[in-house]
């Protein structure tokens, strides 16, 4: 079997002070820039610490909703979400230009990404966003979502993303984390669920049923309460299954 290359990525500056703990297994980051976290302080330095581990940065922006850390939908004008959302990228652009850092992808954060995964209307905000930024930014995003085959159209690059620390509903949506079987904890069982996803393009729905899927990164929640050992245990076992991380 040959060797696959994929990406392991986390979210990071988002209050829990443990990137420095993560960043060194990782491939690429998610940074909060201010909507459901973040600030200047924060986005420094976790970009400095990415440049250190040589590690791909990208934005992480959000709803507006620092209370809510952006996990519950703001009922919003399509305008008013365009300009936050630009303004929270800009935010942390203007970190990377003083650390001489490039902005590698951009990934919309908690409930922003799952409903720019099927609302159409929310999806074509993001990219219009995209399409605001004259430098080639890839968008990290679900495989078969709304927004992935809307940036295609757009000739945006698109990295397929999968979660190695959540269960999946049948049509590909995350199981909801109010559910008790929303996130995965045991490492053999995420090692798994990410080996599957890598070689057969699978995964098993929390109903049992085998759904195909797609992914060359793969993101452990920064705040998932094991996510150091999630990562250790990933990095050692899966170069043992032909898998590079990369």
């Amino acid at each position: 079997m040959s060797f696959k290359t994929i990406d392991i990525n986390a979210d990071v500056g988002e209050g829990l002070n443990n990137e420095g703990m993560l960043m060194p297994y990782l491939s690429s980051c998610n940074i909060a820039c201010g909507g459901h976290a973040g600030d200047l302080a924060t986005m420094t330095k976790v970009v400095r610490l990415a440049k250190q581990y040589k590690v791909k940065i990208g934005a992480h922006p959000s709803f507006p909703d620092k209370e809510n850390f952006g996990r519950v939908a703001c009922d919003m004008r399509s305008a008013d979400l365009y300009s936050s959302l630009k303004s929270q990228i800009r935010s942390l652009q203007k970190v990377l230009y003083k650390e001489n850092v490039q902005l590698h992808h951009i990934k919309p954060h908690g409930a922003l990404y799952n409903l720019a995964a099927k609302d159409e209307k929310i999806a074509k905000v993001v990219v219009e966003v995209f399409k605001s930024f004259a430098m080639p930014i890839q968008l990290y995003a679900p495989y078969k979502s709304v927004i992935a085959n809307l940036a295609k159209d757009e000739k945006i690059e698109v990295t397929f993303e999968a979660f190695a620390d959540r269960n999946y509903n049948s049509d590909l949506s995350l199981v909801s984390r109010k559910n008790n079987n929303a996130i995965l904890h045991e490492n053999s069982k995420i090692l798994d669920h990410v080996l599957n996803i890598i070689h057969r393009e699978k995964v098993t729905a929390v109903n049992g049923v085998e759904v195909s899927i797609k992914a060359s990164t793969f993101c452990i929640h920064g705040d998932t309460k094991n996510a150091f050992d999630i990562l250790d245990f990933l990095t050692k076992e899966l170069p043992k299954y032909n898998v590079r991380i990369q």
